[in-house]
């Protein structure tokens, strides 16, 4: 079964914005049912972005456990040691982080790059009112998420290499990125799919 792209994107977006008003217990449910269709759907690119994120993941851990007041995890460290309120605190944003990055990659592997600039390019189209251009808008954004990714899964030495190649480009000739938008119409799937992630998202609010 096939969504419209932007349908997926705002149904993500819902899903993050979930994630950070559900309980503890809640939301390490619905993080445990995310790295599980992960694992199935997207295992290789996840576990791509969770190396290329590593060191993110372990400062995180050590921010809240350090800065987090309470009682110490171990009392022969005194000041110096992690507080056992802080150790839960980041884990819970970690498992936060990590499941955003399960559903990320699962994105990532449904929606190719023409198919992100697509739903981009919909969902930018209030821009209209204010007079601005959604096609360059919706360019640079996929450009910049697509070359993100890029640089996250390649080996660090490679895309160095790619950026010194920007530099030692002959100069006088103009490049001209070209890219076709193949748009289509939502359906009733697309909105059953969205108003079920905003219901819960209501739901969890409330």
């Amino acid at each position: 079964m096939k969504f419209h792209p932007a349908a997926i994107i705002l149904a993500w977006c819902l899903l993050i914005a979930l994630m950070q008003v559900l309980d503890s217990g809640a939301m390490l449910v619905m993080a445990g049912s995310v790295f599980l269709f992960a694992v199935i759907f997207s295992r290789h690119k996840f576990i791509q972005l969770v190396r290329r994120t590593r060191w993110i993941v372990l400062s995180l851990l050590l921010v809240f456990s350090y800065s987090t007041p309470g009682l110490p995890l171990f009392d022969s460290f005194g000041m110096f040691s992690p507080s056992y309120e802080g150790l839960e605190e980041g884990l819970l944003q970690l498992t936060r982080f990590l499941a955003t990055l399960a559903s990320l990659a699962m994105v990532l592997d449904r929606l190719h790059r023409q198919q992100l600039m697509a739903g981009l390019y919909t969902l930018l189209a209030p821009l209209l009112w204010l007079g601005l251009s959604r096609e360059r808008l919706a360019v640079r954004l996929a450009l910049t998420l697509h070359y993100a990714e890029v640089a996250m899964l390649r080996d660090t030495n490679i895309w160095q290499e790619d950026l010194r190649s920007l530099f030692d480009h002959q100069g006088g000739t103009d490049h001209r990125l070209q890219m076709e938008l193949s748009l289509c119409r939502f359906t009733v799937r697309d909105a059953l799919l969205l108003g079920s992630t905003l219901i819960l998202l209501i739901v969890a609010i409330r």
